[in-house]
Parts: structure tokens; sequence; C-alpha cells
């Protein structure tokens, strides 16, 4: 087969890409059962394989293709999705086995007509020489063109090509290439840097965070903001530059762990993350990283409400704090119809709200005739 060629192949010809940008870390040694678990979670298989056995493998795209350096078949950089579902559908064997790996039942559903199951035996490709002769294809379809990547295969994908041209092409040649911003583009690759670096000094690891879902976002977007950059020892410019390896100062390594372990959690610890959505939540993490009593307070108690609310001026809290009590008791008053007199521990809970309040407004009535009084 001739490169820039398209043809058919049989699918056992063609094996799954190590360095695809949708697997999250590090899968250059996995087995292939581990890569289509880690597809399967994260790029809706389940979805494909409803569609495959209803309308058989429809052969409209080609898979992108490399030869495999051994001679054995040949590496699919498009289209690795469509290969992990027809796998699943040709190899009951690897379903056990992925059952067994993944800790649950994968649903195949049957395919009743053999000329279905024939269109799964052999697929279009399109043979390219290296990956730099389809990077620019691939980049626009799936980071602005109709089949978009979430945001960390995106960055992973342009850090790649990034290292793999650095000295031929910048950041802002790779953003015209795949139609993107070059800013977004060049806070997505720093992001990539700064997660390999706590990779490879055994900080972090993207693959030990809590929620299944990497909100990939949440860490660039922080990156871009001063007080991470202080608290991370970065210089307020350093994105003015060309990404280099291990952006964050060695003595802060420390620091870059527990900025992750924030953002992320980790699942090995049980520890969930502080930051629950992007906003307010990193514009709030920040704001006490810059803050002494705020940090040590999320730092013993893990709770960023408390945290962020001991950075705030006293009398900022004291108003915020009376007009949040007068609005909850504005809406109890407005249920009041649905207490029926029965249960006593609402009354007391009651009692306890109007000697609170009562005691709040005595203190408070006392400093301001002694202020009038003074002058």
């Amino acid at each position: 087969m001739q490169p820039e060629t398209i043809t058919k192949v049989p699918t056992e010809q063609l094996r799954l890409d190590r360095l695809n940008p949708r697997l999250l870390g590090e899968s250059k040694n996995e087995s292939d059962k581990a890569i289509i678990a880690r597809l399967y979670r994260a790029a809706e298989l389940d979805e494909l394989l409803q569609s495959i056995t209803t309308n058989g493998y429809l052969d409209i795209e080609p898979l992108v293709v490399i030869h495999h350096p051994e001679g054995n078949g040949y590496i699919v950089l498009e289209g690795n999705r469509r290969l992990a579902t027809l796998r699943l559908l040709r190899e009951p064997e690897l379903v056990k086995q992925l059952e067994k790996y993944i800790g649950f039942k994968i649903r195949i559903p049957q395919v009743d007509r053999k000329s279905l199951q024939a269109t799964f035996n052999a697929v279009s490709v399109y043979l390219v020489n290296n990956r730099e002769d389809a990077r620019s294809f691939i980049g626009f379809k799936h980071i602005n063109g109709p089949k978009k990547w979430e945001a960390y295969a995106k960055a992973r994908y342009a850090a790649e090509w990034y290292k793999t041209n650095k000295g031929d092409q910048g950041l802002a040649d790779i953003a015209r290439s795949i139609g993107d911003k070059n800013d977004t583009v060049k806070r997505m690759v720093y992001a990539v840097y700064v997660l390999d670096q706590a990779r490879e000094n055994n900080l972090f690891y993207i693959e030990d965070r809590y929620h299944i879902r990497l909100n990939f976002s949440h860490l660039y977007t922080a990156l871009s903001r001063s007080q991470y950059m202080k608290y991370l020892g970065l210089e307020v410019i350093w994105r003015s530059y060309d990404p280099s390896s291990n952006p964050v100062p060695r003595e802060k390594h420390k620091e870059l762990k527990k900025v992750l372990v924030w953002i992320y959690g980790s699942k090995k610890d049980d520890l969930p993350p502080v930051v629950k959505q992007q906003n307010p939540d990193i514009k709030h993490l920040g704001e006490v990283l810059a803050h002494d009593q705020g940090l040590r307070v999320l730092e013993v108690t893990g709770n960023l409400d408390r945290a962020h609310a001991s950075t705030e001026p006293i009398q900022t809290r004291l108003t915020a704090s009376l007009i949040h009590a007068r609005d909850h008791i504005l809406e109890a008053s407005g249920s009041l119809r649905a207490y029926d007199g029965q249960d006593q521990t609402l009354l007391n809970i009651a009692e306890d709200v109007k000697e609170t309040a009562n005691s709040v407004y005595i203190s408070m009535a006392k400093k301001y005739n002694e202020a009038g009084v003074s002058t």
C-alpha cells in the first residue's frame, strides 16, 4: 500500500494508537484492554456500538493510519473510537476481559443480520508517511471542527505537536493550522507542561483525580491568574515566552501538589476537590492562596467556602451574614402554613433563632448608641 492512498484493510491489521490524545496520562506500555477501557469510559462508545450494530459499519470516512514500525499492520492515528468499537463487536473474549477489568457489564447490542456483521471485517484507511503529515487535518477536525475533543485531548495534541516541531513551528503557527486562537492554545499547552512536571516528579497523577470527568479548563484558567502564579513561583509574564519543561520552581513543588489536589482531588486519598465549579471557585481559591489566614483555614479544614470567607473584611462578612439571615427568616415566615403545631423540635429551633437574633440586636444597638453618644 502506497502513502496518500485509500484502500480497505482487514480490521485485525489495525492497531490502537498509544499516543492518542484522548488517553489521559501515560499509555505507551498499557495493554489494548486498558486502552479500550479508557476510551469506553471517556469517549461514549455505547453510542457507536448502537449505531454500528443497527446500521453496520458505515465506511464513509477512512481511518488515518501509518505503518506500524515493526511491520505488523497499521497504527490508527484518526479513528481509534471506531476501531475500539469494532474490536468489541468482533472479539467476545475481549469484552469479557474488559468487563472484569472495569468492574461492570458492557452491553453489546445484538446484530441480527450477517450482512451487517460482514461490514466489521474490513475498513477503508488513508495511509500517511508519518504523524506530522496527519496533524493539521486531525487537529482541525477535533479542536475546532465537527468532532471536537474535550479540552485535555486538544491540549495534549497541541503540546505534542509543539514538542515535535520546536524550532520549526511555534504555537502561533500551530494555532493557525488547527483553526484556534493562539492565546487559547498557549494556555492549554502551558497547563499540559505543568501536569507533566507534576507527573515526572511524582507530585500528582491526573488518573488519580477524584471525579471521572476531567475539567481541564479549571487548570489552564487558574494558571492565568496572578494569585496562582505568585503561589507557584511563576513570573506574571511567564506565558509571554514559549513553553518550557518544568515551569514551576523546585522549591514550589509542595505548593504545586496542593493546588492540583485542591482543583482535582485525589481518589487514592479519598479527597474530593475543593473546586466544585469553575465560577466562582477558581477565583475564590486564587484569593485564598494570596491570603495567609485564608490559606491556613483551607489547609486545616479543606473547606473553600470557610477559607474564602476568612479572606473578606469582617465588616463585609457581618453585612453579608445579616442580609442572608434576614432573607432566610423571611423565607421561613412565608412557609409558616406548613407548620401544623405538632413538631416540638422545630419550635425549639425557632426559639434558638429568636434568642440568637435578640442577642445580636442588643449587642449592635448598644454599640450604636455608644457611638452616637461619642459623636
